[in-house]
């Protein structure tokens, strides 16, 4: 009986903490970004509108499956995720709503947004060649095709194919160049490989300076954390590398997204929605995305020495992400 009394308590709890999140001047955010510099936008947010920002945080997938459990009596307005793929898998788990905000499509360049306006892209972040400085000679770089060149062999380092970072450089491959050559380089990049795939992409760096491999490929911020880095250790690093980004000539840079949706069942819709329009704004990009050393999601915002996309949709990443990781599996990519 006490059990059961225990059950009905805490079901009473949930009811009322979300009826108080219905009647209050709130927006609440589930997210899988850990950054100080969101903290400070949201606070921005508030100080703007008056609007409280309530914060969950977790794993991009982890998020999306609550949100899938909790259906219609989930407290979630916005959920904001990194990566065009995991975008996708929102979306495609049924999760956002269309927004219906001219703001939003003025602002964010159709390659960075959904089609049917479900989520938008707010930062730019960018898969770079990492080198290290005294063994390779930046002539020898080029684009990623090339990597998968015999003159590469055992000298790259790369995180596992579960990353879904390599997953959407894959699926881009597929987009461009057809499935056949993207699994010849998917094959022949694994055969270049200098170790097993193993660690985040500031280990791959790590891995450069050290000498166990000459190249790595990774998001660039990583490489902006450990040369703004408090510790010695990390500076040292950084200073050993540089970071090549693919021209157009060999077929452009990768650029993939951090993105934000309307939750399907936002019991704050207006808020969430002036919140997204809030994001994209000049102000909230030099909080929300240069703070973090990503790029700014709008048309005019810093590229930084001239980067240039390769111009494909973001939404191929996903829809070509189950192929990619067949793809890898088939090329022992582990």
């Amino acid at each position: 009986m006490k059990k059961r009394f225990t059950s009905i308590s805490a079901a009473i709890l949930t009811l009322i903490v979300l009826s108080s999140c219905n009647q209050s001047e709130v927006v609440n955010i589930y997210s899988s970004r850990h950054y100080d510099s969101d903290l400070a936008l949201y606070d921005a947010f508030t100080k703007q509108t008056g609007i409280e920002v309530r914060t969950i945080e977790g794993g991009g997938d982890e998020l999306i499956e609550r949100m899938k459990n909790e259906g219609e009596n989930s407290p979630a307005d916005i959920l904001i995720t990194v990566d065009a793929g995991r975008l996708w898998r929102a979306e495609q788990a049924g999760v956002f709503q269309s927004h219906d905000s001219d703001a939003l499509n003025a602002a964010v360049p159709e390659v960075y947004r959904d089609e049917e306006d479900l989520w938008i892209g707010l930062s730019k972040r960018v898969r770079g060649i990492v080198y290290h400085k005294d063994r390779v000679d930046v002539s020898q770089l080029k684009g990623y095709k090339e990597l998968a060149h015999e003159s590469w062999k055992g000298r790259i380092c790369i995180r596992s194919s579960n990353n879904i970072y390599n997953q959407s450089l894959l699926a881009s491959l597929i987009e461009k160049e057809g499935v056949e050559e993207a699994q010849a380089w998917a094959e022949s990049l694994v055969g270049n490989f200098a170790q097993t795939p193993q660690g985040g992409d500031t280990d791959q760096i790590r891995f450069v300076a050290a000498g166990i491999c000459d190249i790595a490929i990774v998001n660039h911020y990583y490489l902006e954390r450990l040369r703004l880095s408090e510790q010695e250790s990390d500076r040292t690093t950084a200073a050993q590398v540089g970071i090549w980004f693919p021209p157009q000539e060999f077929g452009g840079t990768h650029v993939n997204i951090s993105g934000a949706g309307l939750a399907k069942y936002a019991p704050n819709q207006e808020n969430g929605l002036r919140f997204l329009e809030f994001l994209i704004t000049p102000e909230a990009q030099q909080l929300y995305a240069i703070a973090n050393r990503e790029f700014s999601i709008l048309e005019d915002g810093a590229e930084g020495d001239g980067l240039m996309g390769d111009g494909i949709h973001v939404s191929t990443y996903g829809e070509n992400n189950p192929e990619a990781i067949r793809m890898m599996d088939r090329a022992g990519w582990k």
